[in-house]
């Protein structure tokens, strides 16, 4: 038997005791610890917010409020639909956000369209992307084969409107009975009720694209046109023609066309007792315009009640300062005060109220 009054044998049993109690204490003081955090309250003050995926636009209420806004010059075009977004909404931002200036850029010789941004866009001559419809198929994989990934943000509700001559004693009209006017299967109004009168369809010119494409698709089925089909270059040409001509009728931006005074638009649906205006009820009149205009349905665009309802997009590529840039412009959209300027110009705000 070994003695403890050794100073051999007490090192041997008397320090490893210690040492152990050492450890037990500290493991107590740390468990003491993490139980003491655990119980206290934590100080939202003090508290680390979550940040967002990188990936998904951030909300918050104005535009002052967006973080990681870049600074510089940056080009960006699109699609003719977003003009009065251009001209409500981009000056605002240029006015509060000054270190972010927008540069439009106009197609040399060409129509502005959402195919033609997307072009200049992969070949870097723009920063983002206004447009008026998804990416193609065929977009993504030309983006791809450049090592280039693309990123599209929905950031507002638009619509197709059908509009007529403001005498025509019609409220709405079913899709398929559009595409047969637009296809020359129905050539008076007669034959849907209304007066004696040739129908002379409108269109925009096919490179306009957006419009006229969803219109192609959604409402034509893919089928050709006829021979009847008068085309104008622009909105307002074909407006003012509609409005001096009984028998006219012409679809577009819902935007453009439901708060105009000299046109009435019509309620459309798949069969006549679904029939869903683009406006506003009660319906206002042409005699108490301007005073008082048509107004863009929102309920039944955000809840797709109307049938023709469809977003627009803002389009970047990832990966490069042009990220930052687009996704700060969907960012500010986005914000309640972007949203409130885009119902001003016309359109309907991308989430529910």
């Amino acid at each position: 038997m070994k003695h403890l009054n050794n100073p051999k044998n007490f090192r041997e049993f008397v320090l490893p005791g210690l040492i152990g109690l050492g450890l037990l204490w500290s493991l107590g003081l740390l468990g003491f610890g993490l139980w003491r955090q655990w119980q206290q309250p934590v100080d939202p003050l003090t508290e680390q917010p979550q940040t967002s995926p990188t990936n998904q636009p951030l909300k918050v209420a104005t535009f002052a409020q967006v973080p990681n806004i870049p600074l510089g010059r940056f080009k960006y075009g699109g699609s003719h639909d977003w003009s009065p977004i251009r001209l409500v909404v981009d000056s605002a931002i240029q006015s509060e956000r000054r270190e972010y200036q927008l540069s439009y850029l106009q197609p040399v010789n060409k129509v502005a369209n959402s195919t033609i941004a997307i072009e200049l866009l992969l070949k870097g001559q723009l920063t983002f992307v206004q447009s008026g419809r998804p990416l193609q198929a065929t977009e993504k994989q030309q983006a791809q084969n450049q090592g280039i990934q693309l990123q599209e943000i929905p950031v507002v509700l638009d619509g197709i409107a059908v509009a007529v001559h403001p005498s025509l004693p019609l409220q709405g009209i079913t899709l398929v009975d559009v595409a047969k006017i637009y296809k020359g299967q129905i050539t008076n109004w007669k034959q849907l009720g209304g007066p004696d009168l040739a129908i002379a369809p409108y269109s925009l010119p096919v490179e306009s694209e957006e419009v006229v494409n969803l219109f192609f698709q959604k409402v034509m089925q893919g089928d050709a046109y006829g021979d009847q089909l008068n085309y104008f270059p622009n909105m307002t040409a074909a407006l003012r023609q509609l409005a001096h001509s009984p028998g006219g009728i012409f679809f577009g931006s819902a935007a453009e066309i439901v708060n105009q005074c000299s046109i009435k638009t019509l309620a459309i649906g798949k069969d006549s007792q679904s029939w869903i205006p683009p406006y506003r009820l009660p319906y206002v009149t042409p005699s108490e315009c301007p005073l008082r205009r048509n107004q863009i349905n929102t309920e039944a665009f955000q809840t797709k009640q109307y049938p023709l309802t469809h977003p627009l997009f803002v389009i970047f590529k990832k990966g490069d300062r042009g990220e930052k840039a687009g996704k700060a412009y969907a960012n500010m959209l986005l914000t309640d005060q972007g949203q409130e300027l885009i119902t001003k110009a016309g359109f309907v705000k991308i989430d529910n109220p």
